[in-house]
């Protein structure tokens, strides 16, 4: 066997180095070299990979000599994870699904397992043992009836507990499975790269091997990935870009739901959201989330208001909540949850410019209910209300919510899918909907039984809320 030739590498700037060095010279970052090999020895074939690759010779082709056959997505039972992918798996996709310790990563793969009954599925697990996965698994289905065939219950799942990618392959070509999940990308070790699982080496390698299968044999493989603290993933940065899609599970702790957002998707849309509730079977899909990120009042509060959003193609009505008071030591203070503190400080600017409310003396304190975070400039007009509302001290019917973006002169600017936002309102016995002026362009009024009162600045909201 020929000798590894390895070399070190800067993984911020990718400047080489023959030997470890803790500070690159180059870009002055500390703790960034780390081996890779150079070439590899004559039978560092990969089992199950490198059979195929030189079976199938690449020549180029003409874009329009290239045979177009329409790939059927992958059903999964899934309603929310199929929305994030874009309507289901990508046969040969390649996907990635990280998240903290603990928020249900394993649980969730583990239960798409299980109810893929059609496919033939390998759960390869390199931190828990046969027992202890079959211990989660008799926990997801214990609501599903009486235990009388157990192929009913656990589907044509597969598990494996290995780390090796070469003893993974030998196993793969033996199955043959229609869909690999692999927990997770950090414990596996290449025998190919000399560095301890989880190094940046290893890492790469092993999923370099998985995309080569994935790619080759048609089959979508998911890998689980870690963290970092600073909340990225665990790992090359290059890792995001070889895969097809990197799913991000996340969520508070002090809450019992957990969202599921993609960053990457080269085959669906990156702005949507699955919302799911954790419970001790596992995780239960949430098919209507407007319900849970509304809290039921008996007593009218100020300080609360209403507002219509869109996560992607999913309209959702969320609740902002806001207090405003004496600045108590001095300096006024602005704290955001679930909101960005920046676009928040300049709405108070607004306010306190354009509508003439003394604010810059005062505390406020913003609140997005349901612990998730939003994005849409559409809960400008809300989040302005509810900070009105405490202001006043004044409440804000519950039957009313509001959609649109408030700019810098005091506008209320148009939102998109202004009629989706409505329809959800309405749907969930809303009775009134501030939106936009702009917004009357394609609008139907009389198709909507909701009364709708169309907005051109923050002091007709006000005027009409609080006289």
């Amino acid at each position: 066997m020929a000798k590894l030739k390895t070399t070190y590498f800067c993984q911020n700037c990718g400047a080489q180095s023959g030997k470890w060095i803790g500070k690159c010279p180059s870009c002055n970052e500390w703790n960034t070299y780390v081996e890779e090999v150079v070439s590899k020895g004559t039978d560092s074939k990969t089992p199950g990979i490198a059979s195929t690759s030189t079976q199938r010779a690449a020549k180029p082709q003409l874009v329009d000599e290239i045979n177009l056959s329409e790939q059927h997505r992958i059903p999964v039972y899934d309603k929310e994870l199929s929305r994030v992918l874009g309507g289901g798996i990508v046969p040969g996709s390649l996907i990635l699904f990280g998240g903290e310790p603990g928020i249900g990563k394993s649980t969730l793969m583990l239960q798409i397992a299980i109810n893929l009954k059609n496919l033939k599925v390998l759960y390869v697990s390199g931190e828990e043992s046969e027992q202890q996965i079959r211990m989660r698994a008799e926990r997801i289905v214990a609501n599903a009836g009486p235990k009388t065939d157990a192929t009913k219950l656990f589907g044509n799942c597969y598990v494996l507990t290995e780390t090796s990618t070469q003893n993974i392959f030998k196993q793969i070509e033996l199955l043959e499975p229609n869909l690999l999940i692999v927990d997770s990308i950090q414990t596996l070790h290449s025998a190919h790269i000399e560095s301890s699982p989880g190094s940046v080496s290893q890492i790469r390698e092993c999923t370099a091997e998985l995309l080569r299968y994935a790619k080759e044999s048609g089959t979508p493989v998911f890998l689980i990935g870690h963290i970092t603290k600073d909340g990225s993933l665990a790992g090359p940065k290059v890792l995001e870009h070889m895969v097809d899609a990197v799913l991000q599970f996340e969520g508070d702790r002090n809450h019992v739901y957990r969202l599921l957002r993609t960053t990457k998707n080269r085959f669906g849309s990156t702005n949507e959201l699955g919302i799911y509730e954790m419970q001790g079977s596992g995780l239960r899909e949430v098919s209507n989330p407007s319900e849970i990120l509304i809290t039921n009042r008996e007593e009218l509060v100020s300080g609360v208001a209403i507002s219509a959003t869109m996560e992607g193609m999913r309209p959702m009505l969320i609740e902002t909540q806001a207090l405003v008071s004496s600045a108590a030591y001095g300096t006024p203070q602005r704290s955001s949850t679930g909101f960005d503190l920046r676009r928040l400080s300049m709405l108070l600017a607004v306010l306190e410019k354009r509508c003439g409310f003394r604010l810059g003396i005062k505390d406020v304190f913003l609140n997005i209910a349901g612990g998730i975070k939003v994005e849409d400039p559409g809960i400008d007009l809300a989040l302005v209300c509810a900070v009105l509302s405490s202001n006043e001290d004044m409440p804000i019917s519950p039957k009313t919510c509001f959609a649109g973006e408030v700019g810098l002169s005091g506008e209320i600017r148009p939102v998109n899918r202004i009629d989706q936002r409505i329809s959800e309102a309405e749907k969930l016995g809303f009775e009134h909907i501030f939106i936009s002026k702009y917004n009357k362009k394609g609008l139907d009024l009389n198709s909507y039984s909701i009364k709708i009162t169309m907005v051109g600045k923050i002091e007709e909201v006000f005027s009409l809320l609080f006289g």
